[in-house]
């Protein structure tokens, strides 16, 4: 399927203009990454610490109905998941620490029952068991994403440096960085809340976009080994990103149209996820185009390699 044909675009001339866009989204990534590592930003009880409860109801009742009696009690930010099992009717509950974390979870426990049982009239719910996520937790959580979000990097570099080159695979790794802080910094202005959701969000991007670059950096080894004699090294990246171009719109929209329906279909419980996936799609799709290939451009002119 063909969604564009034989295009011609100077992509690489537009690289200035992307690069003053790019700039602007990296360091919005950046100040979001400050925020979240020293906990100024909106952190989920996965980073921040919490109460979480278990209990169920004495007749069925939707995660909606739920939320909504938690919501009008002043935990709009609890986290409601049902779990089927041989309880019936069973539900997880977790809110962020209240009043600054001065209340015991054992108080906090009692206002959510409190609040489920005068929320939802006549179907009593039993408290099962509460739990604390303290902030120790949370803090390891901070920690390993970053050493994951790290790792995952460090095994790009070194997975298209042996693939086809050291120019190649540090261009791949700042954009692929680029489109990870570009996510980042977008959720943060969106006031999203960070959670484990949107790290994952995260690596599922770095994987998703590291891919499309593979694709255009193929075609550009492929360009140079019929064309290195008979064109220049703009004219041969241009001419990659042009005949990959219809491939990568046609997978990018197929990813957009799946992350709409998880957006907008599958609850709020996945919708932040989905949200930054949907990003992270447009910002991967632009930055394979505008960042990837316009970094080798730039290498290549100052210490010609290709062409001697």
């Amino acid at each position: 399927m063909q969604f564009l044909s034989k295009t011609n675009f100077d992509f690489i001339a537009m690289r200035k203009v992307s690069w003053a866009i790019s700039a602007v989204l990296i360091v919005l990534g950046i100040v979001a990454l400050f925020m979240i590592v020293f906990g100024n930003a909106s952190l989920s009880i996965d980073f921040a610490g919490g109460t979480e409860i278990q209990g169920s109801f004495a007749n069925p009742v939707e995660a909606g109905t739920v939320r909504s009696a938690l919501a009008s009690a002043g935990f709009a930010d609890a986290t409601i998941q049902a779990i089927q099992g041989s309880t019936p009717n069973l539900f997880n509950v977790r809110v962020k620490s209240a009043s600054g974390g001065s209340e015991s979870e054992s108080t906090v426990a009692e206002r959510l029952r409190d609040a489920l049982n005068k929320g939802i009239p006549g179907n009593s719910f039993k408290l099962d068991s509460v739990q604390e996520v303290g902030p120790t937790i949370g803090a390891e959580l901070r920690t390993q994403a970053q050493i994951a979000m790290a790792i995952a990097l460090v095994g790009i570099l070194v997975y298209i440096w042996v693939r086809f080159d050291f120019r190649f695979s540090v261009a791949a790794t700042v954009a692929t960085f680029h489109d990870v802080l570009a996510v980042l910094g977008l959720m943060f202005i969106l006031q999203r809340e960070m959670s484990m959701l949107i790290l994952t969000a995260l690596m599922t991007i770095a994987g998703y976009t590291i891919n499309d670059k593979i694709i255009v950096f193929d075609r550009i080894r492929e360009h140079l080994r019929v064309f290195r004699k008979k064109s220049d090294f703009v004219t041969v990246v241009n001419g990659a990103i042009n005949q990959t171009l219809s491939r990568t719109i046609i997978t990018s929209l197929t990813v957009v149209m799946a992350s709409l329906v998880i957006l907008f279909v599958c609850g709020p419980v996945v919708r932040d996820f989905a949200l930054a996936l949907l990003i992270g799609v447009v910002v991967g799709t632009y930055s394979s185009i505008f960042v990837a290939a316009p970094i080798l451009v730039e290498w290549e002119a100052r210490r010609p390699k290709r062409f001697k």
